[in-house]
């Protein structure tokens, strides 16, 4: 089983099928149907089923996906490290979205001057969305809020974020679940740890309410809660881009949900110049910079 073989195995999975996969990857189409072939008979078993001109992967298929990702990508950061230790190339960054709008634009600004032959993919979602990504391969690198699983990644401590509850200006103050008087709660979908931590410390008191009112934005949370909508538990740094942040009441929680660890996470392996310039960046760039242990290498 060698490395050709496994990338044509997953091109024909992403193109979704064989012509596809062989217009990309400029091989005829008998060429690339031989060498699935070849490799599901050197593997013994049938990595798709075939219904039609249909391929449908198997469940044998998407065990050697996975593995497959993981080869060629490690592959590709052996050759970045053996012929370039310069940054370059396409950086896959993924992160939360309120990072992405208040603790990201200065330091990636300063990233992309001092590294100008690299170009950002930036994309947003919540922690185990974005986690799922790295681990699959598909972003270099994420900066979630945990907790997130110690076993595929490496992690690097960044911010130390305050939670806090809003609400409208005239709302008395929020000390316990009930003094929330069982408002609305605007949130994002679930899965955004943040929601989580607001509905665990609701649960936990038997007090949550009935009505959860998902948003796409923490401007459009913000809104609503001066509207008296609803309140919403947020990281106290988005306040600084609310134009209306006076207009709000804000209610400090204890410190088991109040104060949210944020980390950048990758898949453990070699690190590539690009990522371990962009941890550089970002630790320069931290309120609070938390020492590595064992140096870059083992905490990166």
């Amino acid at each position: 089983m060698d490395l050709s073989d496994l990338n044509i195995f997953r091109s024909v999975v992403q193109a979704g099928g064989v012509t596809r996969a062989a217009e990309r990857l400029n091989r005829v189409q008998s060429n690339v149907t031989t060498r699935v072939r070849q490799l599901e008979a050197e593997l013994g078993v049938q990595l798709f089923i075939r219904e039609g001109k249909r391929l449908i992967l198997s469940p044998e298929g998407k065990l050697l996906l996975d593995y497959a990702d993981r080869l060629l990508d490690l592959a590709q950061e052996a050759r970045d490290a053996v012929h370039d230790a310069k940054p370059r190339g396409l950086l896959r960054l993924g992160s939360m979205e309120s990072t992405a709008s208040v603790r990201l634009p200065v330091p990636m600004n300063d990233y992309l001057a001092r590294y100008p032959e690299v170009s950002l993919e930036l994309r947003t979602g919540n922690t185990p969305s974005l986690s799922a990504l790295v681990r699959d391969g598909k972003l270099d690198a994420a900066v979630v809020a945990e907790p997130v699983a110690e076993a595929p990644f490496e992690k690097v401590p960044l911010y130390d974020e305050e939670l806090v509850i809003i609400a409208a200006a005239n709302h008395p103050p929020i000390k316990l679940p009930r003094d929330a008087g069982g408002r609305p709660v605007l949130a994002f979908e679930a899965g955004c740890p943040y929601r989580q931590r607001l509905e665990d410390w609701f649960a936990r008191s038997g007090e949550m309410s009935d009505r959860v009112i998902e948003m796409s934005s923490y401007h459009a949370i913000l809104g609503c809660a001066v509207a008296g909508m609803g309140i919403s538990l947020v990281p106290r740094m988005v306040l600084r881009t609310f134009p209306d942040a006076k207009l709000l009441s804000i209610h400090a929680l204890p410190p088991e949900i109040g104060r949210a660890p944020t980390v950048l996470i990758r898949r453990k392996g070699p690190l590539s110049p690009k990522v371990s310039a962009l941890i550089d960046v970002l630790l320069q760039h931290a309120d609070a910079r938390p020492a590595r242990k064992n140096g870059r290498k083992n905490a990166a």
